[in-house]
């Protein structure tokens, strides 16, 4: 050990000026370790939001100088003044929340026995009143059998043949499954994140023995049958100019000329009028240019998405106008403000970032009611001087921070990022950030946790189909459930594009897609 010390030592440099350059880099490296050690720490540690520390100490950065101070000036103004809103709003009561009043209510009369209505004098006890409490009740799912009853007719004198009334067409030919049983298993599965297994358990407990095998072959088979329903969405989706876009990993079991451990992606499209949005999911093996390619086909107009770089080659070969995503830099500079924190305890760099950007978004939920019209100008006369202020604050600070530092990444990817991040200005209705693909494949995340992975490439087709189905559905107000069962029940009988194109979700009104 001593001898590979001694070494060492006899491999540096005698430059003074080369030796003071290692030791330059090397405590930049130890800084950006330590940072990394502190950021972890927190995460682990820490509260998981993202919401910025409170912090009550000044800045101490000579270099901040006029920016940092106005911002801490007027974070103070606010918390004073939230502080003293808060003071004058009557608290919350606590206790019990009352029960929905939409809900059915059964009526249970209690009396006392009728040897005590007999008044001690002898006296009649006359009832005067009464007291009412709720207790709520859950009547777990009934399950029951549906018989079709085919009826035969034959005719009497000529004696041609027997006819038989023909079933109606079901969402699975010869199977068991009714509509309602297969939206059931659905919603289950792509909505609440049970697995398979776990349904099939539960199944068990009402007598009813069916595999998960089965189950699994209903929603391929049912994710297919919805196709038609998909391709009028993704036309909608195209349409319109403006989507979001994100994706996320996939584990398929059985996929060819891939092993097993091998990630492939789940893909999620967001996007269509306001009025008939559209949220569309779709399976592909890889991450590569050409699945971008084939999602945008024919799409023209504004995409909003994360850093990711296989977008870039897409949309500059056609006219697509790229947004960035200010949740994504303010997440970056979150963790750097983390490291910070946890290492000096003060305030420093990264809280002015953290609190501009703060007040970019203090203006996006305040106008968030207003027509696109009245947002472009709001984002005119009060965004684009907040977004000038972060600019100056960049370049002021990019050239004064250690690169490979979580702040100098921040710094690196706002200054890349920097028309994309500030093109949503210019139409009021596009968004600040890409929340609502992230917020779409939110449950495709959460019930990966429990179900893993997909077995087939047509089970993960399937489910990106109901997944998709199922989140446009709620964007469009209807009850899951209700939406799937009026699906697998009428989709079958469709015999044109008009029938089918009844089936969408704002064709379908709460009262069709009502449980019946």
């Amino acid at each position: 050990m001593r001898a590979t010390k001694k070494q060492s030592l006899e491999s540096l440099p005698s430059d003074p000026e080369k030796l003071k350059l290692i030791i330059m880099k090397l405590s930049s490296r130890v800084a950006a370790l330590e940072e990394y050690v502190l950021l972890g720490r927190a995460n682990k540690y820490g509260a998981s939001s993202e919401k910025s520390v409170d912090q009550r100490e000044m800045f101490n950065e000579a270099e901040l100088s006029v920016v940092a101070e106005s911002v801490l000036v007027e974070q103070t103004a606010a918390r004073e003044a939230q502080s003293n809103t808060i003071a004058d709003k009557p608290k919350n009561k606590a206790g019990r929340k009352p029960l929905p009043g939409s809900l059915p209510r059964i009526r249970i009369e209690h009396r006392i026995p009728a040897a005590e209505q007999v008044c001690g004098c002898g006296c009649q006890r006359v009832e005067i009143g009464e007291v009412t409490s709720e207790q709520l009740d859950i009547i777990p799912a009934k399950v029951q059998v549906i018989v079709n009853v085919r009826k035969k007719y034959a005719c009497q004198h000529c004696e041609s043949g027997v006819i038989t009334a023909p079933l109606p067409a079901q969402p699975i030919p010869k199977s068991n499954a009714s509509p309602g049983m297969l939206a059931h298993v659905a919603i289950a599965k792509y909505q609440d994140g049970l697995p398979l297994h776990r349904q099939e358990t539960v199944l068990s407990r009402s007598g009813v023995e069916i595999p998960r095998n089965t189950l699994a072959n209903w929603m391929i088979k049912s994710g297919e049958l919805t196709q038609p329903l998909i391709n009028l969405l993704d036309d909608k989706l195209i349409a319109y100019p403006i989507m979001h876009c994100d994706e996320t990993t996939l584990q398929v079991l059985k996929e060819p000329d891939k092993q097993a451990s091998q990630k492939s992606y789940m893909w999620v499209r967001v996007g269509g009028p306001p009025t008939q949005p559209v949220r569309l999911f779709h399976y592909a093996d890889s991450r590569r240019g050409e699945v971008v390619s084939a999602l945008l086909a024919g799409y023209n107009g504004y995409l909003q998405t994360d850093d990711y770089a296989g977008y870039n080659a897409v949309c500059a070969e056609n006219t697509i106008t790229q947004l960035g995503c200010w949740a994504h830099a303010r997440r970056k500079f979150i963790d750097a403000q983390k490291a910070a924190t946890g290492k000096t305890g003060r305030a420093g760099k990264a809280d002015v970032a953290v609190r501009l950007i703060a007040k970019l978004y203090a203006i996006e939920k305040r106008i968030k009611p207003l027509s696109p019209t009245k947002k472009h100008a709001a984002r005119q006369t009060e965004s684009l001087p907040i977004l000038a202020d972060i600019r100056q604050w960049l370049d002021k600070t990019l050239h004064h921070t250690l690169p490979k530092g979580l702040l100098g990444k921040a710094l690196s990817y706002l200054t890349k990022n920097w028309k994309k991040l500030t093109i949503y200005t210019e139409d009021g209705r596009l968004s600040i950030d890409n929340n609502p693909a992230e917020n779409a494949i939110r449950p495709f995340v959460i019930g990966r946790k429990n179900w893993l992975f997909s077995a087939s490439v047509r089970g993960a087709k399937s489910s990106a189909n109901l997944y998709g189905l199922i989140e446009t559905a709620k964007a469009n107000g209807l009850e899951p459930y209700a939406y799937l069962r009026h699906v697998f029940k009428a989709l079958p009988l469709a015999d044109n594009v008009e029938e089918v194109e009844a089936l969408l979700p704002w064709n379908v009104s709460l009262e069709s897609a009502a449980i019946k």
